[in-house]
């Protein structure tokens, strides 16, 4: 594997090599490495479009990886994977994918990942982005995730896309039944041109769920930004969604946080922020011998950890 790709890996899925364990690796529209384990079965789907990933009952501190690299410029793909997982297991799911597209044509990477999670299992879900390489062709990435959380289920999901992604729409749709906890930390960049839409809706549907939502984003130069998350209570459940946001240069954000609540014990909150960075803050760094360019970017990358 070349330099590119194996950049591309690290990337989006921390590898430097094969892992261990349960893993699919896909680059270009194909398979290229695959293992399953005796708590981890990768199976292709029979139509060709994705995987099914089943996590057996009982399985603890195990991890999956699935990344997804295109170095194809031009190349158009849209895979499907199902991740099934037992009664009481705990897993570390990491996904993602890197586009690096030095042609003109647009390469574009559509996944639909669902996500089927049973009574007292733990999942903990990594999705990272990433674009490189010099070409006009666009880099476009629309990651769709669907979740269905069983009775005192948990699952964590982290979303980055920090760099070099020109399009992307980002759904995440989850129902929760009751003592389900979801909990889900989106960290997003933009710049030059480049458009990001993220959208939840979350349906908050037995006694004693929860769901907490949390974007920070950062849009510079004329990027275009867009925050849409919607919590449902049809129970007596507790909801907090958050967009907190930094603006600079010519920019253009818009956060949208919408409440619904059909319960009289349904307790949601709502939070949303943006804002240019304190012109103290930089001159607090600019005392210490930095740059006004070198603290902006020390301060904006403080905020997207």
């Amino acid at each position: 594997m070349d330099q590119i790709r194996l950049h591309l890996l690290e990337e989006v899925a921390g590898l430097h090599e094969i892992p261990t364990g349960a893993y699919n690796i896909r680059e270009n529209g194909k398979s290229i490495g695959r293992s399953s384990t005796d708590e981890i079965e990768i199976i292709p789907k029979k139509d060709g479009t994705g995987l099914d990933i089943f996590i057996k009952p009982g399985t603890k501190k195990k991890s999956v990886h699935i990344p997804v690299i295109i170095s194809q410029s031009g190349l158009t793909e849209v895979v499907y994977n199902d991740f099934h997982i037992g009664e009481d297991a705990d897993v570390t799911i990491i996904a993602g994918c890197g586009i690096h597209n030095g042609g003109d044509g647009a390469s574009r990477h559509d996944g639909i990942h669902r996500f089927f999670i049973e009574k007292n299992a733990k999942v903990k879900y990594v999705e990272k982005h990433y674009g490189s390489g010099d070409g006009n062709g666009e880099r476009i990435m629309n990651p769709e995730t669907e979740i269905e959380m069983e009775e005192n289920s948990y699952m964590e999901m982290e979303t980055v896309q920090i760099k070099g992604v020109d399009s992307t729409i980002r759904k995440t749709n989850a129902s929760l039944k009751a003592g389900a906890k979801l909990v889900v930390m989106e960290r997003l960049m933009t710049h030059g041109k480049q458009k990001a839409e993220s959208y939840f809706n979350v349906e908050l549907n037995g006694e004693d769920c929860g769901a907490n939502i949390v974007s920070r984003s950062v849009a510079k130069h004329t990027s275009y930004q867009k925050f849409v998350s919607c919590l449902v209570g049809n129970a007596k459940c507790n909801g907090h969604t958050e967009c907190d946001a930094i603006i600079m240069d010519h920019a253009n954000i818009s956060a949208v946080p919408q409440l619904e609540a059909n319960h009289m014990e349904a307790a949601l909150i709502h939070e949303a922020a943006i804002g240019k960075i304190a012109g103290e803050q930089i001159i607090k760094l600019m005392t210490l011998g930095l740059t006004e360019e070198e603290a902006e970017e020390r301060i904006v990358d403080g905020f997207l950890r």
